[in-house]
């Protein structure tokens, strides 16, 4: 008779799989909680303390860390040498393993848990045996997945036995689990300690979803997410409506999050394209704010992706209906603005999360390798503002300032924002060259560069942009400040009558 060992903290689907098996010959060993479960279902189990003939002890901890099981596990059924220890010790071959493992991130994602809850939900037999049987899957099946439960049955049912091809595809996803989750123990224990300089950094993460193609037809792509309850993030939006989100379509939206994320607390409505801000506006009322974003740039908007930070309403969906959008994101819709919106076919309308944890890193690929950082989440405010210059910025000017260091950083280096009564006017993105950005933003604003604000996300090199952005009638400017050159460019707002503000803090954003 072949036997099985299983232990799940997750039982969804367990009491079918383990009769089917039952059903099979098996016989079933199992453990604590889910023998519990097995027992109750009239389901006939082995504890495995008969099987170790060892007690469970240690609150738990210690009861499959034994030679009865990882013998039974490990042992190589084609070797002699393997086969003639496992009789005189008395150790019982166990085909199947079905194991899920602790819930620890399910334990560190709730609101209050503390650093013990973390620890005890750290599992190590469970761990263990999933890694005996994934090595020894010439000839043992280890099921750590209950989407397998049904492909499994049916094989053992028609063969059996499973095929040698699904145990190594099993075995592979079971390194694979084991993996992720110690990842994630290190992760939370690294952040803990707050280790810094930690040697390795490892992350786990789970397909969300396939794509049809990447940036182009011809690449493949994936989505993932490392399970963590990001706010203001597409591993937690929740698609309503429309057709399936591309791999652009996800940075997009992404980028967008990223900016709306600045404004929380005031009606806020971004638009971008491309990865980049081609209307941001804010507003007393969130009506208001579509209106002054979508007036931003309404040639840009065309096939944009657009992100409100309060719901939907009937009169921004009457008018959004009205043009192509790929996508709509906001906390919610209301029941009219919905329907109006879904009208169109292809239109994705998502909601996202305004509750929960940011993002620790960024990381971005390079070829065999990965850059990590931390979030650029700096914020100015009238503190960081020093006026460099004789002419002295308005209270609205240094309003507008800081509403403009806050797009700024979410454009691609080198970037120039004019901003006016708390809108943008032009956008200068990616140039290779600070005063080719800023002659784009400002021939984008035009007239309504008159008595509007600059900001840059980098210092000056020389005083060009100053004198550009003079011929525009730019009455204030915001940078970091700290290029040699700094006092060239002072001289020069002097000599305009331009107010200059300086930060002290960069935006790169590459």
């Amino acid at each position: 008779m072949k036997r099985a060992l299983v232990s799940v903290s997750d039982k969804t689907g367990c009491i079918d799989f383990v009769r089917g098996l039952e059903s099979l010959g098996y016989e079933i060993i199992s453990t604590g909680g889910t023998k519990k479960a097995l027992d109750a279902e009239g389901v006939k189990t082995i504890a495995i303390d008969e099987v170790t003939e060892f007690p469970e002890m240690l609150d738990g901890r210690v009861k499959t860390l034994h030679p009865r099981i990882h013998g039974g596990l490990l042992g190589v059924r084609d070797k002699d040498s393997h086969v003639q220890q496992m009789k005189e010790h008395g150790i019982e071959a166990i085909d199947l393993v079905c194991v899920n493992l602790y819930p620890f991130k399910e334990t560190i994602a709730k609101p209050n848990f503390t650093h013990e809850e973390a620890i005890e939900n750290i599992d190590i037999g469970g761990p263990s045996m999933i890694r005996s049987a994934a090595k020894n899957h010439k000839f043992v099946t280890v099921v750590t997945d209950v989407n397998d439960y049904e492909h499994i049955l049916d094989e053992i049912k028609k063969y059996g036995d499973t095929t040698l091809e699904t145990r190594q595809k099993l075995a592979a996803k079971a390194f694979r689990t084991t993996a992720a989750y110690d990842a994630m123990i290190q992760q939370y224990l690294t952040n803990k300690f707050e280790d810094k300089e930690a040697e390795k950094v490892v992350f786990g993460f789970d397909l969300k979803q396939t794509l049809r193609y990447g940036e182009n037809p011809h690449q493949t792509a994936a989505f993932y997410s490392d399970g963590t309850k990001v706010r203001y993030s597409m591993t937690t939006a929740k698609q309503l409506h429309g057709k399936e989100l591309s791999y652009n379509n996800i940075q997009d939206a992404n980028a967008t999050l990223q900016i709306l994320k600045e404004f929380v607390g005031q009606p806020a409505v971004v638009a971008v394209k491309h990865m980049n801000p081609c209307g941001v506006a804010i507003a007393t009322d969130i009506t208001t704010a579509w209106k002054r974003a979508y007036a931003a740039d309404p040639v840009s908007i065309f096939g944009g992706i657009v992100a409100f930070n309060e719901e939907v309403n009937v009169e921004c969906a009457t008018e959004m209906s009205q043009m192509f959008l790929e996508i709509i994101l906001a906390p919610s819709f209301s029941t009219e603005a919905f329907e109006i919106l879904s009208q169109k076919k292809n239109i994705r309308l998502m909601t996202f999360e305004t509750e929960g944890v940011d993002a620790a890193n960024k990381m971005v690929s390079v070829t065999g390798g990965l850059l990590v950082q931390g979030e650029d989440d700096y914020h100015e405010t009238k503190v960081d503002c020093k006026v460099v210059t004789n002419a002295m910025p308005t209270d609205k000017q240094i309003e507008d300032a800081i509403f403009g260091m806050k797009i700024v950083k979410h454009v691609k280096s080198n970037a120039i924002v004019i901003v006016k009564d708390g809108q943008t006017l032009g956008v200068g993105a990616g140039q290779m060259n600070r005063v080719g950005a800023a002659k784009i933003a400002l021939e984008q604003a035009g007239e309504k560069a008159q008595g509007a604000v600059l900001a840059s996300d980098a210092f000056f090199p020389m005083n060009d942009t100053v004198e550009t952005a003079s011929t525009y009638g730019i009455q204030c400017i915001i940078q970091p400040g700290g290029s040699i050159k700094d006092q060239d460019s002072i001289e020069l707002c002097n000599e305009k009558n331009i107010a200059m503000i300086f930060t002290g803090k960069r935006h790169f954003k590459h």
